[in-house]
């Protein structure tokens, strides 16, 4: 077989990186695994569980900040050995898609459901008194919430809902399956029996109706609701400039090769934080990408951090996995 045959498939011909996330367990510190071996080659379109497809995503960048001391020895003085005397990485990259994980990744805080409020409450920002969740029956799963005959009447095909359990005076982080938000102190969300709906990923699309239940478009993001868990009408979602909270999830990049091979970037701890090109003007949050004008998408600009990792096969701290996987017939060097 002559080299250039076998070279030809070596060039890393990409149009498009896609992008998936999934939850770090905050109380563990535990990132989401992504094994090369057991998931590399998987259809984009269908990521293996629980890794969440957020979309193909524009402007992807990495920064490697890590510095490396030389120590020398002899004379003259001559470079004898090197060592990382520290660690540092980014990401960033546009959301071209908007939806409530996006927009979550993207502001970095808590990110809120506005919950259909009493049209007596006093006006809030982030959203007023909201009306009364509905509790969920047993045999409620992630993707059907058994609601019973009546109580099922209350929500209408593409209401939007937020589905968890009642804020209980805890502290720590909350949100079933994702964390959501971290309170210190109850009274700082005003001992607020809504408030773990406010903030939960366990959000879903009302697609279908039966006599006791709703049909969900979408599994929920956390999984099956625990069962002291209730429902609440969402109308919107809202981020915020500023606040004490810092999402983390594990992410994985993926360049499909036009040659059929494909790289990933593997991350198992992001934190979003300031872009690596900050300065005292301050950056954008989003942007318009032009389409054809008048019109423009908005793109979702986001940032992180990468945290480190301790590889368990031989106790090195990382922060990113490069992973290539060779085209069919591709030369290896």
């Amino acid at each position: 077989m002559s080299q250039s045959s076998l070279r030809s498939p070596m060039t890393a011909v990409s149009s498009r990186m896609r992008a998936y996330f999934a939850a770090v367990d905050r109380s563990a510190e535990s990132a989401t695994i992504f094994d090369p071996a057991k998931h590399g080659m998987f259809n984009l379109e269908a990521p293996p569980s629980p890794w969440v497809d957020l979309g193909w995503i524009g402007n992807f960048a990495r920064f490697c900040g890590t510095t490396i001391e030389v120590a020398g020895a002899g004379s003259p003085v001559a470079p004898v050995r090197q060592c990382r005397s520290s660690l540092t990485g980014r990401v960033e990259f546009d959301f071209f898609e908007w939806g409530k994980l996006q927009m979550a990744l993207a502001g970095g805080a808590q990110h809120m459901n506005v919950l259909d409020a009493d049209p007596n409450s006093e006006a809030q920002p982030s959203g007023g008194t909201p009306r009364a969740a509905l509790a969920l029956l047993p045999g409620s799963t992630a993707s059907e919430l058994v609601l019973g005959t009546g109580a099922v009447n209350s929500f209408a095909v593409d209401d939007l809902l937020a589905v968890d359990t009642d804020y209980q005076q805890q502290t720590g982080y909350i949100g079933t399956g994702l964390s959501a938000a971290c309170v210190r102190d109850p009274q700082d969300v005003l001992r607020d029996v809504n408030y773990v709906r406010r903030v939960t990923f366990n959000v879903g699309r009302v697609a279908g109706k039966t006599a006791s239940s709703v049909l969900l478009a979408q599994p929920l993001l956390g999984g099956a609701p625990a069962p002291s868990a209730a429902a609440q009408k969402v109308v919107a979602f809202i981020d915020r400039e500023g606040g004490s909270f810092f999402q983390e999830w594990s992410a994985l990049f993926v360049h499909q090769e036009q040659s059929g091979g494909r790289i990933c970037f593997y991350y198992p701890r992001l934190s979003p934080s300031a872009p690596h090109a900050n300065d005292q003007t301050g950056y954008e949050r989003e942007h318009r990408v032009a389409i054809s004008s008048p019109l423009g998408a908005i793109a979702l600009h986001a940032s992180f951090l990468a945290l480190p990792y301790t590889d368990r096969n031989d106790n090195e701290t990382v922060l990113c996995y490069h992973a290539y996987f060779p085209a069919p017939g591709a030369a290896i060097y």
